[in-house]
């Protein structure tokens, strides 16, 4: 039920994530729908083909699909005061993504009984996988090639759940609590990770 769990609240939250980005881009409904899809899924297929996971079992997630389809209608057809209102939110809604597709990788990858670096490769390319996707197809830099912190918060969620220090529903529950608070307070603060520019003479 966790891992269900955390399967909705991803795909709710990047579906949403997707959905402004697109209305932001002025994209018609199509667009709406292709870039919430993409950004809702695009990191679990990633993730799949990574550890071994049939692409097609995507087919299997009727509901999810559904899920994301509602919301992007529901985002959709809101009034544009509200739309842009909003907008304000994307970033929370992008770090609730994040977190929640993060720690579901996590479980995937570990329940299949894989080492560590692939449970934490599977949280992160889970969590930025969709956002990847969504940017470039909005053309956009995406943002964890920015310089502020983005997957170390992926990766660290994936860390703590192949280490077996959350296990339990309260403690997965608070571990999403945390990797979303540490998004954004890495947002506000501007936390940034090291690096360089090399630029023509």
């Amino acid at each position: 039920m966790t891992w269900e769990a955390f399967n909705i609240i991803g795909t709710i939250a990047f579906a949403v994530s997707g959905a402004l980005v697109a209305m932001e881009e002025d994209y018609d409904i199509l667009g709406v729908v292709v870039l919430g899809l993409v950004t809702a899924f695009g990191g679990g297929i990633i993730r799949n083909l990574l550890i071994g996971v049939p692409v097609d079992s995507i087919w299997q997630q009727g509901l999810l699909l559904k899920t994301a389809l509602v919301a992007m209608g529901i985002v959709f057809l809101l009034p544009s005061g509200v739309i842009q209102h909003s907008k304000k939110w994307l970033n929370l809604f992008d770090a609730i993504g994040l977190s929640a597709f993060a720690i579901q990788g996590a479980l995937f990858a570990s329940k299949m009984g894989h080492p560590l670096s692939a449970v934490v490769v599977a949280a992160m390319m889970t969590g930025i996988g969709g956002g990847i996707i969504r940017d470039v197809l909005a053309g956009r830099k995406p943002v964890v090639l920015r310089d502020e912190i983005y997957a170390v918060w992926a990766m660290a969620g994936g860390l703590i759940v192949g280490l077996g220090a959350a296990d339990e529903p309260l403690e997965l529950y608070s571990l999403f609590a945390g990797i979303v608070i540490m998004r954004i307070l890495s947002l506000k603060y501007k936390w940034k990770l090291p690096h360089r520019a090399i630029r023509p003479s």
